[in-house]
């Protein structure tokens, strides 16, 4: 039996807020986090961070001139990160490795250096350094003062889970201790909404009050809505008294693709995944599952088909909350584990409002949190109470 992990710290940047209270306030609603915004060429559907958010990454910006220059999506992840090691009690100096992925990167830079590449055929000074995905890690380190491995990837919408995945076998090698892992994302740009209206995917139009109908297995169009925001969890060796949670079971695995967007229609990847993750615990132990669930119709429905073929007749409670925040890509997995740890906590399930009929858990022992991405790359993540 290997060493259990705890998660002694986790915490998120985006359209729910930046501390536990405001993100728990925000799933207890019903009502959705998802605006309107007009892109100048086309109007879409967006999750963007709340005011509160927008203020704290504002001040991490101010806070050193050398930030000024630096993605949004480099400054979620100094914003998030900051918190969670607070959380955690790790002190500057201390010895944790990093590993803060990302699906797009810089988006917002690279497309305005690109944009001023065409118009004058140079490139600005710091278009390099700002726009490679290894410089989120690399800030956050630098912002942390922290020494250890720092590591930063694109698994696209697996990302965030990726790097939990990472954080894992780095501490059960032995190598370190503790890990900070997580995913930043700030894809809420006119060319990336433009490359997602192109995959039909995108939803254009609200449905009884609602663009993204993540989990409604009834729905005929896609419903996809992109969010923006970080999310990361403080991992650390053995059980702590700290631990918001332990990690007990983590899964992973690929499929073969028909199409660069593809999954099959049991999704064979999670059936892969998600009974990894069970190998040290049976079905009917799990109260819930946080599914990634993007609110596309095939995306929804082959997860949906994938868990019934594993848990047959123990299905869990189901729920995601990309009708609430969006699809925030790389970041996505954490905010869902962020979801997950939560609803343990406070013992309360967090439905979806027009989901399926399905009784509530009466109590939330241990909830398994799903993530997959272009390419047909999933994560399950075993989740106990500690």
């Amino acid at each position: 039996m290997q060493t259990p992990i705890s998660i002694t710290a986790i915490s998120s940047v985006s359209s729910l807020g930046t501390d536990s209270a405001s993100v728990w306030g925000n799933y207890l609603k019903p009502d959705h986090l998802i605006t309107e915004k007009d892109f100048g060429f086309d109007k879409a559907f967006i999750s963007a961070l709340s005011q509160e958010a927008t203020q704290e990454v504002a001040k991490v910006q101010n806070a050193d001139i050398k930030y000024k220059s630096l993605d949004n999506s480099v400054l979620y992840a100094l914003c998030a990160s900051r918190n969670a090691v607070r959380q955690a009690g790790w002190g500057k100096g201390a010895e944790f490795g990093i590993n803060i992925g990302s699906s797009r990167g810089a988006t917002g830079l690279f497309e305005e250096y690109h944009k001023d590449f065409l118009e004058r055929g140079k490139a600005g000074t710091l278009a390099s350094p700002t726009t490679t995905l290894g410089n989120i890690s690399s800030w956050v380190g630098h912002d942390l003062q922290s020494s250890g491995p720092q590591i930063s990837h694109s698994i696209t919408c697996s990302t965030a889970l990726h790097a939990l995945l990472n954080g894992v076998a780095w501490i059960r090698s032995g190598m370190v201790e503790k890990f900070l892992a997580g995913g930043s994302e700030a894809p809420l740009t006119p060319f990336t909404i433009a490359q997602m209206k192109a995959l039909k995917v995108y939803a254009r139009e609200v449905l009884d009050g609602y663009p993204c109908r993540a989990l409604d297995m009834d729905k005929n169009a896609n419903t996809m809505v992109l969010g923006e925001g970080a999310a990361v969890a403080c991992l650390e060796n053995g059980r702590k008294e700290n631990a918001l949670a332990l990690i007990e079971g983590i899964g992973y695995a690929t499929e073969v693709l028909r199409h660069n967007t593809s999954i099959s229609t049991d999704a064979d990847c999670f059936q892969r995944s998600m009974r990894m993750a069970l190998e040290q615990v049976s079905p009917e132990e799990v109260d819930a599952i946080v599914m990634h669930a993007p609110g596309t119709v095939k995306g929804d429905s082959s997860e949906y088909n994938a868990i019934r073929k594993v848990f047959g007749k123990d299905m869990p409670a189901l729920t995601t909350n990309k009708w609430k925040v969006g699809h925030s890509f790389g970041a996505s997995g954490v905010l869902s584990l962020e979801l997950g740890i939560l609803m343990m906590q406070k013992n309360q399930f967090i439905p979806v409002p027009f989901g399926m009929e399905q009784e509530a858990p009466e109590q939330l022992r241990k909830v398994m949190v799903n993530a997959v991405g272009f390419g047909g790359n999933a994560v399950s993540v075993l989740l106990t109470c500690k």
